[in-house]
């Protein structure tokens, strides 16, 4: 029987366990050039025992940053910030994907340079408040993309993609959840577009194809994987029907070979098994287990074969030898709600969340 203790190999790299640290927003990139620091160099390395570590949220371009003091990888500066952290996990012995995360309709101009406002497929706003420098502050209603910015948009993933190689990450995940940009034009209340980027399903999954396929044509599938949330209604979105939506997209994906899949898991267990048969990768489930966080008992679904790996958010923050503790049957200290986004956004949100 496979345990989440056994090694995998991911895209070629050999991971020493099936145990990943899912992607959560720390907030923690102070300054005007949104460059990580040392603090999150040590955070990082501390749980290098993780088999996989996904980063934090980073936006691909300065118009994709929807909290404040999230890191981009779109400078210079940023790519040499970013080598510190990618250095300090490797001397542990881990592995390091950089998250790229733009947000789209999820942020307000405060948090952007001068004259960007946020941008989304449709000028539809999000209903609820984003935390920022000033306080909380209502969503606006975003810009519409128009086709060379789409355009650019996907120019941008590659071009991160690359700038994180250079930074030494051994891959990227595509933040394709959560209701940030690749999911707003997935979803039926924020693509209101009819165009050949909306309307109908090939329409709506073919921004994210694009993104895929550019990032993988840019650094390789082996280093890229890509996270979805089917059905997740954080962040204002709706999804009349995912299971044929994310059935397709996983459809034109397929192909491509890439590192993994990464499911957030909502509560339709049906769509997950769904998705993983269909899913001829690895497979990396983010179990739903609202609310409380994901605990010692998804070890369960690598063993049944419903994962290849299983990501844990909360308890990792709490527990940074996590693999070790879950190994050993505990104990494990208790997550802080309070520290879950380094900001705690969460309180300025409809749909709250424990990972990013």
């Amino acid at each position: 029987m496979t345990t989440a203790f056994d090694p995998i190999v991911l895209g070629g790299t050999r991971l020493a366990n099936r145990l990943v640290m899912a992607p959560m927003t720390r907030s923690r990139a102070h300054g005007p050039g949104a460059e990580p620091t040392a603090l999150m160099a040590t955070y990082y390395a501390q749980r290098a025992a993780a088999g996989l570590i996904v980063t934090e949220g980073i936006q691909p371009s300065a118009v994709g940053q929807g909290y404040p003091d999230t890191p981009g990888l779109h400078t210079p500066g940023q790519v040499r910030a970013w080598r510190t952290v990618t250095d300090a996990v490797h001397r542990e012995g881990g592995v390091i994907f950089a998250q790229l995360m733009h947000t789209g309709r999820i942020g307000h101009p405060s948090l952007l340079p001068d004259g960007l406002a946020p941008v989304a497929p449709s000028a539809v706003a999000a209903q609820g408040r984003v935390f920022t420098h000033e306080g909380p502050q209502e969503f606006v209603t975003p810009e519409e993309l128009g086709e060379a910015e789409i355009r650019q948009t996907v120019a941008d993933f590659a071009q991160a993609a690359r700038n994180a190689v250079e930074a030494g990450f051994d891959g990227v995940e595509i933040h394709g959840a959560n209701g940030y940009l690749i999911h707003q034009f997935l979803a039926d209340n924020t693509n209101l577009r009819t165009d050949a980027w909306g309307g109908d399903t090939e329409g709506r999954i073919r921004f994210a194809v694009e993104v895929v396929t550019a990032v993988t044509e840019a650094i390789g599938g082996h280093r890229v994987g890509l996270r979805i949330s089917p059905g997740n209604r954080y962040n204002d979105m709706i999804e009349n029907n995912p299971g044929e939506v994310y059935g397709a997209l996983l459809d034109r994906l397929a192909g491509l070979d890439l590192a993994y899949l990464h499911l957030m898991e909502g509560p339709d267990r049906t769509l997950t098994a769904r998705l993983r048969s269909a899913w001829p990768g690895t497979f990396v489930l983010n179990p739903f287990t609202h609310p409380d966080v994901t605990g010692p008992d998804a070890l369960k679904f690598v063993e049944d074969g419903s994962a290849d790996a299983v990501a844990y958010g909360a308890l990792f923050l709490a527990n940074p030898d996590l693999p070790r503790r879950l190994s050993a049957g505990g104990p494990f200290n208790t997550p802080d709600p309070s520290t879950f986004y380094g900001g705690d956004h969460r309180g300025y949100t409809d749909y709250p969340t424990l990972a990013g």
